[in-house]
């Protein structure tokens, strides 16, 4: 059977999800590691916000794959999938179950990005934004980013990582798509868009996001 070579992810997509595995990593050792490597996991975290601020406005307006819209399913699709009674694009990108984690992801990502830009560490490290809420919420905020939100995530990459071992098992390779961007096809379908123009709008999306951060993260010093 003849197969397409298509675009799947264009590159400020792969490039997004590279540099957020190695935030998230570089996040995870320095909150253990503590002391004066607690200055870069606030950096990362604010990296961790450009991030997803750049990838909220690049699944509205980025390649075919990337958006949102492509992997937005109703419930009673992901049964079917479930079910074994998947239609052949849902193998193109994101599949039903997929799309789960990975908007679960990003979601609880966002939250605990949230929560830590309100906590404080009560010794030499607190968020910016510690100073515009009440005590209480720095409390409940810092409580949440210690407590409960890291072992959320944590959770979340390890089930993804346990997925791409799962599909690599079932020769449907998920990590070479991410790395070079295209995937072989049963079927014809488009690709998503890749090209000069796009990768310059994704670096001034980028750098919009970084700006807006910068600026949030100023709101907050004295």
């Amino acid at each position: 059977m003849q197969k397409n070579t298509v675009r799947v992810w264009d590159l400020p997509t792969r490039v997004f999800h590279w540099l957020l595995a190695v935030c998230i990593v570089a996040l995870v050792a320095t909150a253990y590691i503590g002391g004066n490597a607690m200055a870069w996991h606030l950096r990362l975290g604010y990296a961790v916000l450009s991030l997803l601020l750049f990838r909220l406005v690049w699944g509205l307006v980025g390649g075919r794959w990337s958006r949102f819209g492509s992997f937005i399913y109703a419930p009673g699709t992901v049964l079917r999938y479930l079910k074994g009674q998947g239609k052949p694009e849902h193998s193109v990108g994101h599949t039903p179950l997929g799309a789960g984690s990975v908007f679960a992801l990003l979601i609880f990502l966002a939250v605990q990005v949230g929560s830590g830009l309100m906590s404080d560490d009560e010794i030499a490290f607190s968020g910016p934004l510690t100073r515009f809420v009440s005590s209480e919420t720095v409390e409940k905020a810092s409580w949440y980013h210690t407590q409960v939100g890291q072992w959320i995530v944590i959770g979340l990459v390890v089930l993804h990582l346990a997925a791409i071992l799962f599909y690599s098992w079932r020769k449907m390779g998920l990590v070479a798509p991410m790395v070079h961007g295209d995937k072989e096809i049963a079927h014809p379908v488009p690709s998503s868009r890749d090209d000069a123009l796009s990768r310059i709008g994704a670096a001034v999306v980028l750098a919009v996001c970084v700006a807006g951060v910068t600026w949030l993260v100023n709101l907050g010093t004295p």
